[in-house]
């Protein structure tokens, strides 16, 4: 796989293109962002931030990226990957986002997937610098940037594919940055997922739904792929990761929290949706 620069972002305060000069993305209008040491730009403006320090912190990340690179959630990445790579030319070209891509596991194995021949564009975007960071640390290929799914500092109808994984969607930005015709691609949990998990955590569980999420507009559904399999996980380091990753660490109460912090294995399954939605001409 052939990892070309992303060339479509735009100016978070004016919406403008952003053009690369040396160390800094500038817009037509003089606003000029730096890129950090590390290789990544923040793209985040502070008026549009909601506290200092939003997203996912140090702890939080360092936890997903111990788990999620010890290959426990690679069937995931690897439907995502052909999913992505859906009637691509072995010659062909992408251009893709990664919504919320945390500390950049996701992208990482979309970068290695394909034919040497195919070209991608690679965008990750998480809201917590924490993730940005680790994310730029780990792989210099795809293009890394802080900013807010609400506000993507991306031009518009520029994009093939759109990644979103256990995220927050915003659905019009999803409509406005995709080409039509191209993919939205939502992974989120199934209705048996980490059950195990949360039996322990939690007094009683609440029936699940199991429904598919709605048809956002300016879409119509390509296809649904259920992905589950089992973890068998030793030691009570990757079972805190696991529970660190999820919204459930914080949903759980001390005494749910202690006991799985007393565990020392932990058979658990995993049950998510990939639906793929694909972009309709805008009216």
């Amino acid at each position: 796989m052939n990892i070309t620069p992303f060339q479509a972002l735009a100016c978070p305060l004016d919406g403008a293109p952003l053009q690369r000069h040396d160390t800094a993305w500038r817009c037509p209008a003089g606003h000029s962002f730096d890129i950090a040491s590390q290789g990544y730009t923040h793209l985040l403006p502070v008026q549009k931030k909601r506290s200092l320090d939003p997203g996912d912190s140090k702890e939080m990340v360092a936890a997903r990226r111990r788990f999620l690179n010890s290959g426990a959630y690679q069937p995931i990445a690897a439907a995502v990957g052909r999913a992505v790579l859906t009637d691509l030319p072995a010659d062909g070209q992408l251009s893709c986002l990664d919504a919320g891509a945390g500390e950049g596991y996701y992208l990482r194995q979309l970068a290695t997937a394909g034919c040497p021949d195919q070209q991608l564009a690679l965008l990750g975007l998480d809201i917590s610098k924490w993730a940005v960071l680790a994310a730029a640390k780990q792989d210099r290929r795809p293009n890394w940037v802080v900013g807010s799914n609400a506000n993507l500092p991306i031009l518009s109808g520029t994009l093939d594919r759109v990644l979103c994984m256990f995220g927050f969607p915003v659905y019009g930005e999803f409509a406005r940055v995709l080409k039509t015709g191209g993919l939205l691609l939502q992974v989120d949990a199934g209705p048996e997922h980490l059950r195990e998990l949360r039996e322990i955590i939690y007094p009683s569980l609440k029936a699940e739904r199991n429904q598919a999420p709605p048809v956002p507009e300016g879409f119509h559904q390509q296809g649904s792929e259920t992905i589950r399999f089992q973890l068998d996980l030793a030691g009570s380091e990757p079972i805190a990761d696991l529970l660190a990753m999820t919204p459930h660490l914080y949903r759980a109460s001390a005494e749910g929290r202690a006991r799985a912090a007393a565990l020392t294995t932990l058979s658990v399954g995993v049950d998510v949706r990939l639906n793929s939605f694909v972009r309709t001409a805008a009216v």
